[in-house]
């Protein structure tokens, strides 16, 4: 009978090499986080991940590979780090889910109306796109930087079945979590790798919707103003002319 391979140093064979940062001593968040990991034990890596969900620039690419790397010290189980994680993540969305509902969807299209270059068609489109594509985008936002965060609210303000958006959220978040918990696992003190590659993808993400953003105004304020000169001309009478007037 075959020796079964051990799943750890299967996913370590795969992964780069040690560096030469590897035994540094841990400063900044890093430090703290594992901080409270070690006094609190899986609440506290809990705790972490659900303020990382309430305020994303606590990155979840450094506390999830560390959670990982406090597991293989012997401090945490490797399941039991995986399962406190997600349901810190779980009660994280909740709290943002929450506040998305008691906004509400008046109160948001109110304040989206008051917004330039904002118009209640924009917010009508983006709530129909979200009633037919919700479900898939609440699970793949949970492994995307930014919007595993942001993607909660919207869950709220259109108030899509609690017990749906929770199964959701778990099942996106155990993915997730499992990944960057297992990676930090398997390379102990070169955790910070993991926080490398998933950092250069964050980064992506970042630029993507500063181009979206860059590229919504520009194409809004043109239109604005293709919109207030055909009103002016009009207004004036210097529209364009009837082509049954003589030339």
């Amino acid at each position: 009978m075959r020796t079964p391979v051990p799943l750890v140093p299967v996913i370590a064979s795969f992964l780069p090499a040690q560096s030469a940062a590897a035994g540094a001593p841990l400063t900044g968040i890093a430090a703290w986080a594992v901080n409270v990991m070690e006094s609190l034990g899986g609440l506290g890596a809990a705790l972490l991940i659900a303020l990382e969900n309430l305020f994303p620039p606590l990155p979840s690419e450094v506390i999830l590979p560390l959670a990982g790397f406090t597991a293989s010290q012997g401090s945490l189980g490797l399941i039991e780090v995986i399962a406190w994680c997600t349901g810190g993540s779980v009660v994280g969305a909740w709290l943002l889910y929450g506040a998305g509902a008691l906004l509400g969807r008046e109160r948001t299209r109110a304040i989206m109306n008051w917004l330039p270059l904002i118009k209640i068609e924009d917010v009508d489109k983006t709530e129909a796109w979200f009633h037919k594509h919700g479900k898939g985008t609440v699970f793949l936002g949970r492994m995307i930087p930014i919007f595993r965060s942001l993607i909660s609210i919207p869950a709220g303000i259109t108030h899509m079945p609690f017990l749906l958006f929770t199964a959701l959220t778990l099942a996106g978040s155990l993915v997730w979590n499992t990944v960057l918990i297992v990676a930090g696992y398997a390379l102990g003190e070169n955790w910070h790798i993991v926080e490398n590659y998933v950092g250069v993808f964050s980064k992506i993400v970042i630029v993507a919707v500063i181009l979206f953003l860059a590229w919504f105004v520009v194409t809004r304020v043109r239109a604005m103003r293709v919109e207030h000169r055909a009103g002016h001309g009009a207004e004036h009478g210097t529209g364009p002319a009837d082509e049954n007037d003589p030339a």
